[in-house]
């Protein structure tokens, strides 16, 4: 199958109206074609029962970033663990580091087949506009990445012991952006938090996030409570879904799934 094929064939896996699904949504059908390489099982013409998406992008030069959603057993609604092998060693090299994003509930499997170097445990945030209020800040102001997207900054105006004239104090951008979602981050000089230039950098992208029609999420380790709060305190809130960032290598194919 070709990749428009590939796409077809994983739309009933995932619901385009759930920000659980909306990262592995962009990736598999909005980030760029050339990036991206797909598998399904079964490859074949048909709805797929599970798939695995390959993206080269921006957080690595050199370890894909991948999504995935692993196939069920039909009789116990749990994880086909054969299959879901069959489908981690047909995408994946052995011993190639790579970088995951998927959810929580794949984890103990993930910890079997993988060697894991580094791991952080999500929390998946997404705005509630009624308890989102605009904020006012001239020192914020508006630019672009490299790919377009659109980025709000506070820059520092004057010469200083914590840094130079003009240097960047915050920032909030767009990881990527769906038709339906869109996934931002922020930075905040260490020297400089706590002084609102985060939020503020934060509301403004919301706003014209919104005004495009789409849903703002935010993704924050469950450890770090300074952009938990930062995220609440603009008016996003808790969904309960989890997801885990694995960075580490797939293993050799275990005997036991040979069949």
């Amino acid at each position: 199958m070709n990749l428009a094929e590939k796409r077809l064939a994983i739309r009933n896996i995932l619901d385009p109206r759930s920000p659980a699904d909306a990262a592995a949504i962009y990736y598999t059908n909005y980030h760029p074609e050339d990036k991206v390489q797909i598998t399904t099982i079964p490859d074949v013409f048909e709805r797929a029962e599970g798939y695995l998406c390959s993206a080269m992008t921006g957080i690595d030069l050199f370890r894909p970033l991948v999504t995935m959603r692993l196939p069920k057993d039909d009789s116990t609604d749990q994880l086909n663990y054969f299959q879901s092998v069959e489908l981690l060693h047909k995408s994946l090299p052995v011993g190639a580091p790579v970088i995951i994003s998927t959810t929580a509930r794949y984890r103990p499997l993930l910890g079997a087949l993988f060697d894991i170097e580094k791991e952080d445990q999500l929390r998946i945030l997404v705005l509630d506009q009624k308890k989102y209020e605009p904020l006012i800040n001239v020192l914020v102001t508006r630019t672009k990445t490299s790919t377009g997207l659109p980025r709000y900054i506070v820059r520092k105006t004057e010469q200083g012991m914590l840094g130079h004239s003009g240097d960047i104090l915050a920032s909030a951008g767009l990881n990527w952006q769906s038709p339906r979602f869109a996934e931002i981050y922020v930075h905040t000089r260490d020297n400089f938090r706590r002084l609102g230039l985060g939020r503020s950098v934060v509301a403004a992208l919301i706003r014209e996030v919104i005004e495009t029609g789409r849903t703002p999420i935010y993704v924050v380790s469950e450890n770090n409570e300074p952009s938990t709060h930062l995220a609440k305190s603009v008016g996003f809130v808790d969904t309960g879904f989890e997801e885990v960032l694995i960075e580490g290598s797939l293993h050799e194919r275990p005997v036991a799934a040979n069949k």
